[in-house]
């Protein structure tokens, strides 16, 4: 199989990102769908939003056999309120609550760009699923054994029919109501996963994690971009 290049990989990241909020933040779809699939929903909602800090490495893996495409990698998450840090396809992104700081090492440069004004359209995760309120219907599916763990998949479905994913399975850990994996399935083939692994809530992170220290990349010559 060919591996994606660097400019491929940049036009799944905002897929990728879609997908790891799903790990940390509430639903929000109690009215739409199956009642035992919201019921675990909920519950996973409750369990991680419950927590004040999560930190946890994350398997990114994405498959279209189609188009003979194939990429793995592995990432990390630092999540505390509305702050997060992550780091993927060699990147790093921090958000400190208004400003938004991308890292890219081999471009050798920094974007930095403000939150939204507009409270509707701001990026934070306490504020990222108001867009699936009403974007899905969901229902059962099936239960695995996973790396020593039963999970239970719920299967969530566009409403509107000219989306470009035809289906996301969210993977949730029966005895602890954990996110443990999301698979983004798209109407062109493209099974794209995360599956979260060393999980650890409540720890310790200062927020000193979430802050962008523009003296050390502009000693390094780094291009900083406003």
């Amino acid at each position: 199989m060919k591996r994606i290049d660097l400019k491929e990989m940049r036009l799944y990241k905002v897929k990728a990102s879609v997908l790891l909020m799903f790990f940390c933040l509430s639903f929000g779809l109690a009215a739409q769908g199956d009642a035992e699939a919201g019921r675990w929903l909920d519950e996973a909602s409750s369990a991680m939003s419950g927590y004040e800090t999560i930190s946890m490495d994350f398997d990114y893996v994405l498959d279209n056999q189609a188009e003979d495409v194939s990429q793995e990698l592995t990432g990390s998450l630092l999540l505390k309120g509305e702050k997060y840090v992550v780091n993927l396809f060699g990147s790093t992104q921090i958000f400190d609550g208004s400003k938004t700081y991308t890292i890219i090492p081999e471009n050798e440069e920094v974007n930095i760009s403000d939150a939204d004004l507009d409270p509707e359209n701001t990026f934070t995760p306490s504020k990222f699923y108001s867009f699936y309120k009403s974007g899905y219907t969901y229902g059962m599916d099936e239960q695995k054994n996973m790396d020593g763990k039963k999970i239970q998949f719920i299967r969530l479905t566009p409403i509107d029919s000219d989306s470009e994913v035809a289906s996301i399975l969210v993977g949730i850990e029966v005895s602890t109501k954990h996110i443990y994996q999301v698979i983004e399935i798209g109407k062109n083939d493209t099974r794209t996963t995360l599956t979260a692994r060393n999980m650890q809530t409540d720890g310790n992170i200062g927020n000193d994690a979430f802050t962008f220290d523009e003296k050390k990349y502009t000693d390094m010559n780094y291009l900083i971009n406003r």
